[in-house]
């Protein structure tokens, strides 16, 4: 049974969460919708657990419980400012990489050296919403198991597909034999986003939020776009941008 301790380690420590395999997820809605089969154990802080006694009920057997915790230890635990009471550790999720090509017409996403955990956490979400196929990260962004990143997906971590790739331009010769058209977001795009069409296989690529994506990637991509901004704005948070060119795929996928 993981203690307190190796719960903290885990918060912290993304060496550990890799080689555990585990990551701890917060809050009632992480908590619920978390898939049965991968929850580890479930801390519940005293008060939590006296105010909402379903919880209890619903956690997967073989779980490990702990239902009893101060409420002032429990929020040692939390890296909010009003913790919710309820932290899940969970096995990070596992998915079938070739499953995600053998799709009709994949959309995917490919986010280099990406920091922010709120625009990876917000992008993965958005990913779910839009129905991005699946989301492939460089091996320098942000961890998507850390807790600000897990939060932040509002629960798609544990639905849509996503991979660690070592390099941005090796995956992008791949796609392009795979007949996977790639597209960058680009300050010196020519082509508009909207000017382009993304009803067969699509490849979105989004960059660092300070640089962008590297002059390296820049060359090995399809075709740069941009998304034309009026007033002095040069470009768009990451996030934002990987929504526009995301629905912009559906939108003409719907056509």
């Amino acid at each position: 049974m993981l203690s307190i301790k190796d719960i903290k380690f885990l918060l912290k420590n993304k060496k550990a969460r890799d080689t555990q395999g585990l990551f701890v997820a917060e809050g009632r809605k992480l908590f619920l919708e978390a898939p049965c089969g991968a929850v580890e154990a479930v801390l519940m802080s005293r008060s939590f657990a006296e105010l909402h006694p379903e919880y209890l009920e619903k956690i997967p057997p073989g779980a490990d419980v702990m239902s009893d915790i101060d409420d002032g230890r429990f929020a040692s635990l939390s890296d909010t400012r009003t913790p919710q009471g309820i932290l899940t550790v969970l096995r990070q999720q596992t998915f079938d990489r070739e499953q995600v090509f053998a799709r009709a017409c994949p959309l995917i996403l490919l986010l280099e050296n990406l920091q922010d955990p709120g625009n990876a956490g917000t992008i993965l979400r958005t990913a779910e919403a839009a129905g991005v196929t699946a989301v492939f990260l460089t091996e320098g962004s942000v961890d998507l198991y850390s807790p600000k990143t897990t939060r932040a997906t509002m629960g798609s971590i544990y639905r849509v597909p996503h991979f660690y790739e070592p390099d941005a331009v090796s995956f992008l010769r791949e796609l392009s034999e795979r007949g996977i058209a790639s597209y960058a977001a680009h300050l010196h795009g020519v082509r508009s986003y909207t000017d382009c069409s993304y009803r067969s296989g699509s490849a979105f690529i989004i960059g660092n939020e300070g640089n962008g994506i590297t002059d390296e990637t820049a060359r090995a991509a399809g075709t740069l776009i941009r998304i034309p901004m009026m007033g002095r704005v040069e470009s768009l948070n990451a996030a934002m941008a990987a929504g526009i060119l995301m629905y912009e795929a559906q939108r003409q996928r719907r056509l």
